[in-house]
């Protein structure tokens, strides 16, 4: 990002097919912005769980995503992964029934997640919430919520639960870009029902540019 370096759109970087994260997400890191992907750990393609970020989300730096492959069996009187060394000792491999699995994780829309945060596997983690610095994330978020501390707990709901469903059912950010161009002192600031106003009044005279070369 011109001016920001250490400002990368996450969605032109990574390489994983497992990573899927929407458009104008970003991490935020003055060493090495491109390269987001370090920091989705123990990511093993062979166990299929993914990473799944929405649009407008903000990654400070330091932000990890603990994966279902940092997980060992439980079951047994020892939890060391010996059959990784082979030599006969692959004979104890698990199966993939034994290994704690919480499914994917999913981070949803206009999500801060803050500086040097972990999140755990299978967690969910709601449109608008916000995770404070150095949290840990064990259990899913609610949307529009702030959590912090380790586990991290809810500190304050961001807004009442009506406007909370007035937020999760106008999804601004689906909107086409010059809708959102339109809207954006609405949608940075705290007057949802001036927002949900203007996006059904532009319900109806709104059209998007065409795209250049497009009919």
């Amino acid at each position: 990002m011109a001016g920001f370096p250490q400002v990368c759109f996450i969605k032109n970087t990574v390489k994983s097919p497992n990573i899927i994260v929407g458009d104008y997400t970003y991490y935020d890191d003055p060493d090495d912005s491109e390269n987001f992907e370090r920091n989705v750990l123990y990511h093993f393609p062979f166990i299929g769980d993914k990473l799944i970020i929405g649009k407008f989300c903000v990654t400070a730096r330091g932000v990890k995503f603990l994966m279902n492959g940092a997980n060992h069996k439980l079951s047994g009187a020892s939890t060391y992964p010996f059959q990784i060394f082979g030599n006969g000792w692959e004979k104890v491999m698990p199966n993939s029934g034994d290994l704690p699995y919480k499914s994917d994780t999913v981070i949803g829309n206009d999500v801060w997640i803050g500086f040097e945060a972990l999140i755990m596997p299978g967690v969910k983690i709601g449109n608008g919430a916000i995770v404070s610095s150095r949290s840990v994330v064990v259990s899913d978020v609610p949307a529009y919520t702030i959590v912090g501390g380790n586990p991290a707990k809810p500190i304050k709901q961001r807004f009442e639960p009506d406007a909370v469903l007035a937020l999760e059912s106008l999804a601004w950010w689906d909107w086409p870009v010059d809708k959102i161009t339109q809207h954006l002192e609405l949608i940075v600031s705290g007057d949802i029902e001036a927002l949900r106003h203007c996006a059904a009044m532009s319900n109806n005279s709104f059209k998007p540019k065409p795209l250049r070369g497009s009919a």
